[in-house]
């Protein structure tokens, strides 16, 4: 893969998808920048000089601003945006309430929200650049007991394919990725005949490593994709087959 931008933001990047896919932009010599509330000092730590963790709330608008801002005072620019930040909260919906509905919605869409709005104005004041937003399967396909996950995650499919027609111009690229189960702190307390019982409709019979989804990320990032935007990459092993 080659990246010719310098300066990346992952939201959630300290733990699971998110840091695999930071490791991977450092690994290629881009600057990194981990906005997460809490988790992400160790790995920033772990990964030296070229990553750096800013405590934000990518619910806060204000707080993402601030963040990008410093961003931007150190390096001038922003080429690369993961928006990967994730929260669940499952219940069957006659018994969701209106906090966790609002709190998924929050975290996973309007987080995403601030962070683009946030970089795009600086991305496409310079060369343009990529964003990849992390989205689920459950978007696409439904799951009961996430009415709030999986009308977060498509909302993110919508968001993107409309970010791409808007910004295609300006030399901006904006994708999707779509993973299925992932062995991540998200899913670790699934418990074991539930878990079975998934795999029974994945194909390939496991969950994901977790740089099984970066790789894929970074793929979309780098310029190997240039002439690849606004699609849906499902990352799933198979479980949405056909």
């Amino acid at each position: 893969m080659e990246f010719s931008g310098e300066v990346a933001i992952v939201t959630g990047g300290g733990s699971g998808i998110g840091e695999e896919v930071t490791k991977g932009l450092v690994e290629h010599g881009v600057k990194t920048k981990i906005f997460s509330r809490s988790r992400g000092e160790d790995t920033a730590r772990q990964l030296g000089d070229k990553c750096e963790f800013l405590r934000t709330d990518v619910t806060d608008a204000e707080a993402v601003k601030d963040s990008i801002e410093r961003t931007i005072e150190q390096h001038g620019r922003v080429d690369y945006l993961v928006n990967n930040a994730g929260y669940t909260s499952d219940n069957l919906l006659v018994r969701m309430s209106a906090e966790e509905w609002e709190k998924v919605i929050d975290v996973n869409l309007n987080g995403v929200f601030n962070c683009t709005k946030g970089a795009l104005r600086y991305m496409i004041k310079g060369d343009g650049g990529s964003i990849v937003n992390i989205s689920s399967v459950s978007g696409i396909l439904g799951n009961p007991g996430q009415a709030n996950y999986a009308a977060s995650k498509a909302g993110i499919v919508g968001f993107t394919k409309s970010l791409a027609q808007e910004y295609g111009s300006r030399n901006l690229r904006a994708n999707v990725v779509a993973p299925g189960f992932v062995d991540t702190a998200l899913t670790e307390d699934i418990p074991e005949d539930k878990r079975l019982s998934y795999m029974e409709n994945v194909i390939l019979e496991r969950f994901a490593d977790p740089e099984e989804i970066a790789d894929p990320v970074l793929y979309l990032l780098s310029d190997r994709a240039s002439y690849i935007t606004g699609t849906v990459l499902r990352v799933d092993g198979g479980l949405s087959f056909g």
